[in-house]
């Protein structure tokens, strides 16, 4: 088995190279607010170049310089695993169209979301566009969280394991989580960490951000406990109540970072971790999603083994590396 094959052509090639993709785009939003943070915003003070004439930090330009710049190097890394997991899509035999997408959306959404921290730096870190930028991270991060869960199922038509209501539920759970996560872009923008002691602010009243961020949450909390209760009503698989329960885990984990963070005047610690709890809830919520769903094996497929659970039982079920149908895919 040449090199090729080992990495990217074998069974499972494509969620391990997707799970990467998805804990590296993790990693960019902590360095994001590394970035925000330590004020280094503008310790590069131009884009694609770190200055004017100079491509990388110098020495001059300080810790800032090295932070900001060390932050955009990464983006060299996000596009090195999105090509890994395309080239494994591709590879994959029989080739899903579904995963070659989602893998493209990847490896398309991470340039763009570079060129979006560079219209920030142009812009002096306008506080619309940097929110832009945070949430340019959470759509990839999205397409990422997709393509881990649908690389890990059949390729069949997806049936609900729940009443119609209930998946109508649990996208609301993730529409609201969303709405959830821009709500705190705003509040973020309103306050004291701009990424540069200089940078403007939206010039929203923070207190009422922050409220209205609240109520958000609030209200995800309550979709999420209404969705275990339905979930134990209609007798749900153990996987989809245990997702319920794990997102309503960070939920709470998150709502209490928040007004710690209120309360204790924004340290930069705990905004930090409140940014990576931000990641983790919407892979949660998505993950939710796909827990209320399961897709069978195509007839005359080959058996790729993979654990499933139903009811709480686990059990082993041949995924089968089914016949490209472009229709279903």
């Amino acid at each position: 088995m040449n090199l090729l094959q080992r990495w990217f052509a074998q069974p499972g090639a494509v969620r391990r190279w997707a799970l990467a993709s998805l804990i590296a785009n993790v990693g960019i939003v902590l360095t994001g607010g590394a970035v925000r943070l330590t004020g280094s915003g503008l310790g590069c003070a131009e884009w694609p170049n770190c200055s004017e004439g100079q491509l990388t930090a110098t020495p001059q330009m300080g810790v800032h310089g090295a932070i900001e710049f060390g932050n955009r190097m990464l983006t060299f890394v996000l596009v090195a695993v999105a090509l890994g997991a395309l080239i494994a899509a591709w590879s994959r035999t029989p080739r899903r169209s579904s995963l070659v997408k989602l893998a493209l959306g990847v490896m398309c959404f991470v340039p763009a979301q570079a060129v979006i921290g560079g219209i920030t730096v142009w812009t002096d870190l306008n506080p619309w566009v940097v929110g832009l930028h945070f949430l340019a991270s959470i759509v990839i991060l999205g397409i990422a969280a997709t393509l881990y869960f649908r690389s890990g199922e059949p390729d069949g038509p997806a049936a609900p394991l729940v009443p119609k209501a209930v998946v109508r539920l649990g996208q609301a759970l993730a529409a609201v989580a969303f709405a959830v996560i821009a709500l705190g872009v705003v509040v973020t923008g309103s306050g004291p960490h701009a990424g540069d002691p200089d940078s403007p602010r939206n010039g929203l009243d923070p207190q009422f951000a922050a409220q209205l961020h609240a109520d958000g949450v609030w209200l995800l909390l309550g979709l999420s406990v209404a969705m275990i209760a339905v979930l134990h009503a209609v007798g749900a698989p153990l996987s989809a109540r245990r997702a319920a329960y794990i997102l309503l885990g960070v939920e709470l984990l998150q709502g209490v970072t928040g007004y710690v963070q209120y309360y204790t005047g924004l340290p930069e610690v705990v905004v930090g971790m409140h940014m990576l709890g931000a990641s983790l809830l919407w892979i949660s919520a998505i993950a939710v999603v796909f827990s209320l769903r399961k897709r069978s094996p195509l007839n005359g497929s080959e058996p790729f083994v993979i654990v499933v659970e139903d009811q709480g039982e686990p059990l082993e079920e041949a995924e089968r590396a089914e016949p490209e149908v472009s229709a279903r895919n």
